[in-house]
């Protein structure tokens, strides 16, 4: 590939071919690979898209000032390198841009790219280990009340067993209640086993 050209696909992160395409480069984040306890750096890929082929308004005045021609030309130039790739890859001729890719036509005709793998030599793997800070203090919300974790983890377990130790204090107030209803109930009715549940007596027609 014409060194100008790759030189603004890298800066630029894409380079437009008119009737073809353009070439992106994409950028993948670091990735975390606790199985083997490393970071993955980040890396990159070229990735073609064919429906979108119209290069940027600065991208003449850059080819200009390159190849020290003026814009017109740059533009006549580039149109007519474009023309060329494009008539090898109709002619089923593979066309290769050098530290970039390969475009060749497929069996239904369509543009295929395969794109070289770019791999900047100054990122690397680096070791990691997981580190867990079991006593780290920091502050959190409980409620509206603002406490360490270490307050809010005892405050919870303070909570736990008050509501464990208070249970039988619900126990004698509905105990209470019980003998209050059935004290008022005898009181109004009288004492005896005849004065238990309901003395109603229903007539039978006959």
């Amino acid at each position: 590939m014409i060194e100008a050209l790759y030189s603004y696909l890298l800066q630029h992160k894409s380079l437009s071919i008119p009737g073809l395409g353009t070439i992106f480069i994409e950028r993948v984040p670091a990735q975390s690979d606790f199985v083997n306890k490393q970071l993955l750096p980040p890396s990159y890929h070229f990735r073609f898209d064919k429906y979108f082929d119209s290069p940027e308004k600065d991208f003449f005045t850059y080819l200009a000032l390159q190849k020290n021609i003026a814009d017109y030309e740059a533009i006549r130039w580039y149109n007519e390198w474009a023309y060329e790739l494009r008539n090898k890859i109709r002619t089923d001729n593979p066309v290769s841009l050098k530290k970039v890719g390969v475009l060749r036509k497929d069996v239904s005709g369509s543009i295929f790219f395969e794109a070289e793998r770019l791999n900047p030599s100054y990122l690397d793997t680096v070791s990691a280990q997981r580190v867990i800070h079991s006593q780290a203090t920091h502050t959190v919300l409980v409620g509206d009340r603002e406490m360490s974790n270490q307050q809010a983890a005892e405050y919870l377990v303070e909570e736990t067993r008050v509501e464990k130790e208070s249970w039988w204090i619900y126990a004698v107030v509905l105990v209470a209640i019980s003998l209050i209803v059935l004290f008022f109930h005898f009181y109004k009715n009288g004492f005896g086993p005849n004065k238990v549940g309901n003395q109603q007596s229903i007539g039978v027609q006959r």
